[in-house]
């Protein structure tokens, strides 16, 4: 599984973290093309690296850079602990527990069975829309439909964890900025911490100096583990460890996140999301089976908490304003803007700036700028966000960071373009129809706010604190031999 997170310049068979460096090489690489049998290779005295060929003439070799994305994606960057828990993200591994759970009921051991839970993204549902001609709610209902076929036995959206997450991501900004006027540090910028890829990225690459500026607010994927696990386990009458709990998520890096020691109940020997299944490995299970999502009967998308919005009780797939990643930049602007300044429905609008993967928003009263926030997809702008932040130059707020270029509906495991265009095309094509979406406003979110009392006791509760919130550890560098550069 630890091969499915990159390309081909991959270290394998390592047990623990491997310093990544962003000097990090691969000495050299030969085309296959032009490899020669009886070729050598000699390293000269200044380092470089000469093919000498038999008929004695030489060529100098060049170094092969690996990316950040590369070394972030590399198994050198997953302990063997991490690669085992990672195998139990598959879609093998789902298919075997719905077998051995259909096996339970048939040979009437229903106590034995658990009760199978899948929460829905928006990002795959999208992703997989487009590849099947399909919209929204229909590919939607579908996937429901397909999950039941398999033995689910509910199907939930995730729109009350997206807005958890960006509630959460805002109150969490106000008491932020509000210690930064009092000069406490390491608290502005505050830094998204829903992508998991740039999360561990920060935690092995940048530790303790970047770890205090990253949001404590869970992921909507781990609210909603939290939700499910905690409390409609309770609804249900079930136990934690009863519940089967699948996410379906647009990037493998949801898996990593799932399997973190964090959110695993070791009391109850349970964690918080026990599957994460991408859309690639969707589209591949329709593959396998012979089935086309088209054919498939439409299912319902269960709502154990009722609707979110009185006024579109029927729509199951709802969006944000702002980025397709969760718009966590758009409404943190807004929310901080009228909480803060008193500035009531600002308009919003996020500029390019050295590219179309950084964006930046003002806001500005009387000539003073009173918040600066920016979007920061891919590395190479995470690596110049970092470097702003350690050389003290970063003039920013908030930053809405994600690892992949064009943030989360360009997922690594969404389904690439099936016509030969460009991900970044197809990308494109998927925020239109996510800006389409009947739109979620997180104050107004009727289960949302429901469940802030009956759930969580309350807005700023240690049970609100204990279920939406979580912490991030530095990782320490292992010194040993493979740790420096080749």
């Amino acid at each position: 599984m630890a091969s499915r997170f990159s390309g081909a310049l991959q270290l394998t068979d390592l047990d623990d973290f491997i310093t990544p460096s962003l000097e990090c090489i691969k000495p050299i690489e030969i085309p296959k093309s032009k490899a020669k049998t009886g070729a050598k290779i000699k390293i000269q005295e200044d380092g470089a690296y000469v093919e000498l060929n038999e008929c004695g003439t030489s060529e100098k070799l060049q170094k092969v850079e690996i990316t950040l994305a590369d070394c972030l994606a590399c198994s050198g960057c997953i302990t063997s602990a991490e690669s085992v828990l990672v195998t139990q993200q598959s879609q093998e591994e789902l298919l075997r527990v719905l077998q051995e759970n259909q096996n339970f009921r048939e040979n009437g051991k229903q106590e034995e069975a658990r009760f199978i839970v899948v929460s829905l993204s928006v990002q795959p549902v999208l992703s997989l829309a487009e590849r099947y001609g399909l919209d929204p709610e229909s590919a939607a209902r579908k996937l429901a439909g397909h999950f039941r076929q398999l033995g689910a036995d509910m199907i939930l959206d995730m729109t009350a964890a997206d807005d958890f997450s960006l509630l959460e991501s805002a109150r969490e900004f106000i008491e932020r900025y509000k210690s930064s006027q009092d000069n406490v540090k390491g608290q502005i910028p505050m830094l998204a911490s829903s992508c998991p890829g740039w999360v561990c990225y920060a935690e092995k690459t940048h530790g303790n100096f970047i770890l205090p500026y990253i949001s404590v607010t869970k992921s909507p994927q781990q609210v909603m583990g939290s939700l499910v696990k905690y409390h409609l386990a309770k609804y249900k009458g079930l136990p934690p460890e009863r519940v089967y709990h699948i996410s379906v998520m647009p990037c493998y890096d949801k898996k990593l996140e799932a399997s973190r020691e964090d959110f695993y109940n070791e009391l109850k020997q349970t964690r918080d999301v026990d599957c994460v299944i991408t859309s690639i490995e969707l589209e591949n299970m329709l593959i396998s089976q012979g089935v086309s999502l088209n054919d498939v009967e439409s299912g319902e998308i269960d709502r154990p908490f009722g609707a979110y919005n009185k006024e579109q009780s029927d729509k199951i797939v709802w969006g944000h304003q702002g980025s397709g990643s969760g718009g966590y930049a758009h409404f943190i602007f807004q929310y901080a803007a009228y909480h803060l300044f008193q500035e009531a429905n600002t308009t919003v609008e996020f500029k390019n700036l050295r590219n179309p993967d950084f964006k930046e928003a003002v806001l500005e009263k009387d000539g003073k700028i009173l918040l600066r926030f920016a979007i920061a997809n891919g590395f190479k702008n995470i690596q110049n966000l970092v470097q702003k932040l350690k050389r003290g130059k970063s003039p920013y707020h908030y930053v809405e960071v994600m690892a992949c270029p064009s943030g989360c509906l360009n997922g690594g495991a969404q389904i690439r373009p099936q016509d030969g265009s460009q991900p970044r095309e197809l990308a494109a094509k998927l925020e239109t129809v996510y800006h389409s979406l009947p739109l979620s406003k997180p104050e107004e979110n009727c289960v949302t706010l429901s469940l802030y009392t009956t759930w969580l006791e309350g807005e700023h509760s240690d049970k609100s604190a204990a279920f939406l919130h979580t912490q991030y550890h530095e990782i320490e560098k292992m010194n040993t031999a493979l740790a420096i550069k080749w």
